[in-house]
């Protein structure tokens, strides 16, 4: 039998357990997101990532590419993870919801509670030591709490045993650039977790 066609182009299965956490996702219509999506996107990256991060859900770049984070704000998580002195590839990346919200709207409930199994499926899977949660709804999701990102940012938490750092999603920074320092020092926290100096320390 031949393999499903998801394990051959979904580059965010590279485990057995994320490639059995991509079957159970299937061709998904659990919420109404499936009926208007282009591709499904899984996730990307090192499937053994001491450091993940987690977004909000995919946008048009992603939906037709089938990848989170490759779009405009990609390209600025991409340099992100840079600065921090990782490759892209060294980490791994997913999203709170898997398919396209229509017109980049916000997730709706019933479609993070419908993808929520998933994400924390992958999370396990990957087992990382630092979760960076990217944005309201990625923190919202993960820690149960609905306190705005700027009052939570930069300050450890945990999911699950695992030290998360909330932060600004990409996609913000593109619209407010000024709050790109802060960004980058929530950033420096989690390079001090794992031995990194961070530049001009």
């Amino acid at each position: 039998m031949a393999p499903p066609a998801y394990a051959l182009t979904d580059k965010g299965c590279g485990s057995p357990a994320l490639v059995g956490i991509r079957g159970d996702v299937g061709e998904c219509a659990r919420c109404k997101l499936g009926a208007t999506r282009t591709r499904l996107v899984f996730g990307v990256g090192n499937p053994d990532a001491d450091l993940m991060f987690v977004g909000e859900g995919p946008g048009a770049d992603e939906d037709l590419q089938g990848e989170p984070f490759v779009g405009k704000a990609g390209q600025l998580l991409t340099k992100m993870i840079e600065a921090m002195g990782f490759a892209r590839g060294d980490v791994y990346i997913a999203n709170v919801v898997k398919c396209r919200p229509p017109g980049n709207r916000n997730p709706e409930p019933d479609e993070i509670e419908a993808c929520e199994p998933f994400l924390k499926a992958q999370i396990a899977a990957v087992r990382p030591k630092v979760i960076v949660a990217l944005g309201k709804f990625a923190v919202a999701t993960l820690l149960r709490d609905p306190t705005p990102i700027s009052k939570v940012r930069g300050q450890w938490r945990s999911y699950e045993g695992v030290k998360l750092m909330p932060t600004f999603h990409p996609a913000y920074l593109l619209r407010s650039p000024q709050e790109k320092g802060k960004a980058w020092e929530d950033l420096k926290l989690v390079m001090r977790e794992f031995g990194k100096v961070p530049p001009g320390r």
